[in-house]
């Protein structure tokens, strides 16, 4: 039988462990559950070993980001598939049977994701992921489910299973030999978009991604950065820039300057909408990204370049949205 690991990657999260690590042991069956620390300053270590002795930790010595830290905790898992979730996810009974399931069956699908809701609201669905990620042509990341800040509200619009562009780091099973063989994910990303890099890099090489309605999780997102922090901003905006220049084929390269003016103009919206650190990190991950354009340009001559273009029915999802007033997935295909 195929071995499957859940890997949680904790950082100073002590509060979700105690709510919801209970509840993932009983949703769960069988499967291993391993808790990941990754060099929390919190008592989460103490509280593990106290309450829930049974559960195998990985020890971390420092913060090394989600990219990193999973990266070395999965060096120390032996496992078919790494159910890769965060300790702020509210499992459902046996939600994990038919993502692995599906991967079983199904071995050109390197990695899928179930739906995932809103924890707060589980009428909704959850920013990170939803029910399932795509990429418009300027390499912006939307969802089904949700577009930027507008999030639906479950109406069983997306019980249908399609094959995704990403899946969320949120909580995806990932087949390990294609996770290994690619390297794992980017750790100079430390966090954001690194899933969505890994899914590319994978894609590459021929491998898909699913997402499955089977399943379903409820996310309070923002456990470790708040979504209202300039940090988050910071690394979505650089790693996005990065994520193009690793990927993209030479022929698109040209699409970068002119993705880093709509960054800017986006940097306007969030000081205009939610102040002037958000305006400020926009700035800073652009700055960041030309400074160190010579590393990143190393970083992407050590992996294979797509043939295949990054392309969508989808031109650009901000023009839609901004400016055609498209706010749901099915009004971006209209």
């Amino acid at each position: 039988m195929s071995v499957t690991a859940i890997v949680i990657l904790n950082y100073n999260g002590i509060d979700f462990l105690k709510k919801y690590l209970g509840i993932l042991i009983k949703t769960s069956g069988n499967y291993e559950i391993i808790v990941a620390d990754n060099g929390s300053t919190d008592s989460s270590l103490d509280w593990l070993k106290k309450n829930h002795s049974e559960i195998r930790a990985i020890v971390l010595k420092e913060n090394n980001g989600y990219a990193g830290g999973y990266n070395l905790a999965l060096k120390e898992v032996a496992a078919d598939y790494y159910a890769l979730i965060n300790s702020d996810v509210e499992t459902t009974l046996n939600w994990l049977d038919p993502l692995v399931d599906f991967l079983e069956e199904h071995p050109d699908y390197s990695a899928v994701q179930p739906k995932i809701l809103d924890q707060n609201d589980p009428s909704k669905f959850e920013h990170a992921g939803a029910a399932g990620g795509q990429l418009d042509a300027w390499g912006y990341p939307f969802c089904r489910g949700r577009i930027f800040d507008t999030i639906e509200n479950d109406r069983g619009q997306y019980d249908d299973a399609i094959d995704v562009f990403w899946t969320s780091g949120a909580c995806m099973v990932i087949r390990a030999e294609d996770f290994n063989d690619i390297g794992g994910f980017d750790a100079d990303f430390f966090a954001h978009m690194e899933e969505i890099d890994l899914c590319w890099r994978l894609a590459m090489k021929g491998k898909k991604f699913r997402y499955s309605p089977k399943s379903t999780v409820h996310h309070v997102g923002g456990g470790t950065l708040a979504a209202s922090h300039p940090q988050k901003t910071y690394l979505n905006f650089r790693n996005g820039l990065v994520m193009l220049l690793k990927n993209l084929p030479k022929k698109q390269l040209i699409k970068i300057p002119l993705r880093m003016i709509f960054d800017l103009a986006a940097a306007f919206l969030f000081w205009k909408h939610q102040g002037f650190g958000h305006f400020k990190a926009v700035c800073k991950a652009e700055l960041d990204f030309i400074f160190n354009l010579r590393k990143y340009w190393r970083n992407r001559s050590q992996h294979a370049h797509p043939k295949i273009s990054l392309e969508h029915p989808v031109e650009s999802v901000a023009l839609q949205y901004f400016l055609f007033n498209k706010k749901t997935y099915k009004e971006l295909n209209q």
